[in-house]
Formats: C-alpha cells, sequence, structure tokens
C-alpha cells in the first residue's frame, strides 16, 4: 500500500546505500512520470555522509602507523574511530530497510558483497605475501583480513534484515546480542563474527530509523551543541589514552582477550555504543544536506574504502611511515591530507570503471532467470506495436 508521507527508498548500490544519479540522468529524474508526479530527487545528504565517513576511514589507517608516538593523535584516533564505522553503518542499514528474499536483490548481494569479498580476500594476503616479502602469509576465506571483515558483515546482517522487521524490540535484541559476544572468546576468528555481532546494534538502528530521525540531528541548535560536545570528546579521549585499551573501539575481541573482567564486556558494548551514538549525531550535523563537489563520489566509497588499504599497507612495507618527519605534527597533518586525497581519488567514476569487474561484476550467468521476468519478456515480445495496431 502507497503511504503519501513516506518518500521511496532509493535504488540500492552495492554497499546497501544508494548511488547518486549520473549527470545526464538528472534532468531525465526531474521530469513528470506517465502518471504526472514529478520525480524525486535524491537527499544528497546521505551521499556526503558515506564520503565524509569513508574519508574518516582512511584518515584513521594512516594514522595507524603513527599514533604511538603521539598521545594527541591517539586520543583523535579513538573519537574517530568511535564514529565513523557506527555512522557508515547506520546508513547503510537505514538502506537496508527494504530487503528481502526477492530474487534480484538476493544477487544483488551476492554480485556486490560476497563476490568481492572473495576477491578482495585473496588479493589481500596476495598482496602481504609478495609486496609485504611475507611467505607465511595464508589465504583463507574465514579469516578476514584487515578490511574485508566489513562485507562478511554487511552480507550477514542484510540477511537476517527480514528477521529484525519481524521482531518487537529489534534494537534490544541486538544490544543483547552484542552483549553476549563481548564475553564469548570462544567466538574465535571465523568471519570475524565478534565484529559481526558487536557492530550489529548499528545496523539494526538504521533499519529502525525514518528519515525524519535524520533530519532531527541537523537542526541548527545540534550542530552548535555538537560543537562542545566533540571538543569534550576529544579531552576525555586525551586522558583515557594512558588508562584503555584502543582495542575496545576496534569490536573484534571479547573482554577476556583485551586483558580485562569479563563483566566489563557488557558494560563497554553500552558505554561504546551510547559515545558512538553521541558523536554520530553529532557527525551528522556537520553533514552538507545539498549538492557539493563531493556528492557523487557517495557512489563509490566502497570502491574507496576497500582499495585504499592497498596504498596504507603498501606504504608501511615500504617504511614510508618510518620518515621521523612524519612523526611530528606537521608530517602527520600531510600524511592525513595525502590519505583523503588518496581515498577521495579512489571513489572516482574513472577507478570505478576500472574496478568494476571486481566490485560489481555482472553474473548473469550464474543465475537462473526469475521465472516472472521470462514471463514479462514473453509477453512484451508477443504484444504488437502501436504502430502495428494503427496499421492493422
Amino acid at each position: 500500500m502507497f503511504h503519501p508521507d513516506r518518500a521511496p527508498l532509493p535504488p540500492q548500490s552495492a554497499d546497501g546505500v544508494p548511488s547518486p544519479r549520473s549527470p545526464q540522468k538528472q534532468h531525465t529524474a526531474q521530469q513528470p512520470r506517465a502518471g504526472g508526479t514529478p520525480g524525486k530527487q535524491r537527499d544528497a545528504f546521505f551521499d556526503n555522509a558515506k564520503y565524509l565517513a569513508i574519508v574518516l576511514v582512511a584518515v584513521g589507517h594512516s594514522w595507524e602507523p603513527l599514533k604511538d608516538d603521539s598521545r594527541i593523535l591517539e586520543g583523535l584516533y579513538q573519537v574517530v574511530y568511535a564514529f565513523h564505522m557506527p555512522a557508515f553503518i547506520i546508513i547503510s542499514g537505514f538502506f537496508s530497510r527494504s530487503f528481502d528474499m526477492r530474487p534480484d536483490r538476493l544477487k544483488r548481494l551476492i554480485t556486490g558483497v560476497a563476490v568481492p569479498y572473495i576477491l578482495f580476500e585473496t588479493a589481500y594476503p596476495l598482496f602481504k605475501r609478495y609486496a609485504g616479502h611475507d611467505p607465511s602469509q595464508e589465504i583463507s576465506l574465514l579469516d578476514p583480513w584487515y578490511l574485508t571483515w566489513f562485507l562478511v558483515a554487511l552480507f550477514v546482517w542484510r540477511l537476517t534484515t527480514p528477521i529484525w522487521k519481524l521482531v518487537r524490540w529489534p534494537l534490544p535484541l541486538a544490544l543483547a546480542i552484542a552483549m553476549l559476544a563481548s564475553v564469548t572468546p570462544e567466538i574465535g576468528d571465523d568471519l570475524d563474527l565478534q565484529r559481526v555481532l558487536q557492530f550489529l546494534p548499528f545496523f539494526v538502528l538504521g533499519l529502525s530509523m525514518k528519515a525524519e530521525h535524520f533530519r532531527l540531528v541537523r537542526r541548527r541548535s545540534v550542530r552548535i551543541l555538537s560543537v562542545p560536545v566533540f571538543a569534550a570528546a576529544v579531552a576525555v579521549s586525551w586522558w583515557s589514552v594512558p588508562r584503555m585499551n584502543t582495542g575496545w573501539f576496534y569490536h573484534r575481541d571479547a573482554a577476556q582477550e583485551l586483558g580485562a573482567p569479563w563483566w566489563t564486556g557488557p558494560v563497554m558494548v553500552l558505554a561504546l555504543f551510547g559515545c558512538s551514538l553521541l558523536l554520530t549525531a553529532c557527525f551528522f550535523s556537520w553533514v552538507p544536506g545539498r549538492r557539493m563537489w563531493f556528492t557523487a563520489l557517495g557512489a563509490g566509497t566502497l570502491y574507496g574504502y576497500l582499495l585504499h588499504g592497498f596504498l596504507i599497507k603498501g606504504g608501511d612495507y615500504a617504511g614510508w611511515f618510518d620518515h621521523p618527519a612524519l612523526h611530528r605534527p606537521l608530517g602527520e597533518i600531510a600524511v592525513s591530507v595525502l590519505a583523503a586525497a588518496a581515498v577521495t581519488v579512489l571513489c572516482t567514476a574513472p577507478v570505478r570503471r576500472l574496478f568494476r569487474f571486481a566490485m560489481e561484476p555482472d553474473m548473469d550467468w550464474a543465475f537462473k532467470r526469475d521465472a516472472a521476468e521470462v514471463a514479462r519478456g514473453r509477453e512484451r515480445q508477443a504484444a504488437p506495436t502501436a504502430r502495428e495496431k494503427v496499421d492493422a
């Protein structure tokens, strides 16, 4: 049933978040539809948020080889890690609300998530083996390496979407699962299930959100309040650097594996969930809602995410981060700017065209055609064209 107060969801891209229409298609989208209703324009806010979040991901990864020498950088690192992936996951969950087990959506899930996982989970270990001169590095599809854990998580989360839409209290249930995971080291490292389960509440929250919830945090009053909130977060993070294990922000280990009492696992899950939501809301409040020069790059964030790891790891293997100048404030700033510029390039259309074979492969040959689609095709072929009807 059509609800006039609900906007239709945009088409999903491989990472579950809509891709901006190309400039050639924007004009068409503004034209009235057959029923006379103008085509609805996409909200650029989400693509802006995706791009800015992926820039923070790349910058955060570039800080990893440098942060041990700087308490300030370690503090900033913790703040960024508290919200950049939660923000990205919430948006992915929001645009996964329409996912069901329909054949075409399952096909997109396989070609846009599962296949890239297999390819990159093979490519990264090979890169470490040869570029990092580590002959002991093995290829294992059960042990996500570096960045590929997100593809496993997205695949699992998306498949479980119908369940979260069915249960009465999805978010409390997801939080309970995350808390139980934080005290269960027996889960092990297979498929990085700790991260899958501990980040799950953010995806479920996105599934439960509506467009008006994002509008609430984009008010001017929230933008103003976000300034002292972020300042306080940086101060608290700086204070906590020698007192807190940064591993908590990765959500990939149980409490016992971090050398903490078991009961701190559930406490930290809830505490970090609250902190992450607060900082994510502040981040969203600063994201521009109008089209910017980088809005179209929101379509390529998964490309930037998976490809920038080769640059970061390649630089690490080559010893670039060992240069003393990069461990000073100006060097850290330069590395941050270069990382942001590099991931921006990796999100552009030429790079997406070059790597589409790996990220969005055309695999029609591997799937059966949907019976309904075949029937519609036969009907179109059998139906006479308008000109044939006139001639008749």
